[in-house]
């Protein structure tokens, strides 16, 4: 059995006050490339279009077994 190379030990890590996490999580946020209005349109309509191609398809196979189930038991 070989022996596994030891992990490198972390640095403890410096805790922010409460005013430099929110000035951090501000920054981050301004580095975000927000969506426009058009491509979250868009995504919210293909969300849509896939769950409704989605309850189809299961409303479908549920019948189907429904169906063969039926067949088989004879009810």
């Amino acid at each position: 059995m070989e022996a596994r190379p030891a992990t490198p030990a972390r640095a403890p890590q410096k805790r922010a006050t409460p005013g430099e996490f929110f000035a951090q999580v501000r920054d981050e946020a301004r580095k975000v490339t927000w969506p426009t209005r058009r491509e979250t349109t868009i995504t919210t309509i293909m969300v849509f279009v896939m769950v409704v191609a989605a309850s189809v398809f299961f409303t479908v196979v549920d019948q189907a077994l429904r169906f063969l189930v039926g067949l088989i038991l004879g009810v």
